[in-house]
């Protein structure tokens, strides 16, 4: 290989790594996605194992009363269809009751 050529290929390779260096980070340009509600007052949800919210269980029998959609890809028609979830019981975290408390200290702190 003559010099002229690694002379040429060592500008080449430096000028990229100049201008990398120079343009601006694109994502470092993007707002972070904020939530809608911030996390520390978020309460956590009563979700069961099968996905569904508590209100979806019946209280006495516990027993999930939501509908799942079944896509009629998976059974091999046009259109989809609907059927009772088979979660035969409510799996997830109870909620904690919430009760109230007199205030301690009294008008007079």
């Amino acid at each position: 290989m003559d010099p002229l050529s690694l002379v040429l290929g060592a500008v080449i390779a430096l000028g990229g790594v100049l201008v990398g260096r120079v343009l601006p980070n694109r994502r470092s340009r993007r707002p972070e996605p904020r939530p809608a509600v911030a996390a520390s007052s978020r309460s956590p949800q009563p979700i069961c194992g099968c996905g569904h919210h508590l209100v979806f269980h019946d209280a006495e029998k516990r027993v999930c009363q939501a509908q799942v959609v079944i896509p009629g890809r998976w059974t091999g028609e046009q259109s989809s269809s609907y059927r009772k979830c088979m979660c035969q019981g409510y799996r997830g975290p109870l909620p904690v009751d919430e009760y109230y408390a007199p205030d301690l200290l009294g008008d007079d702190s």
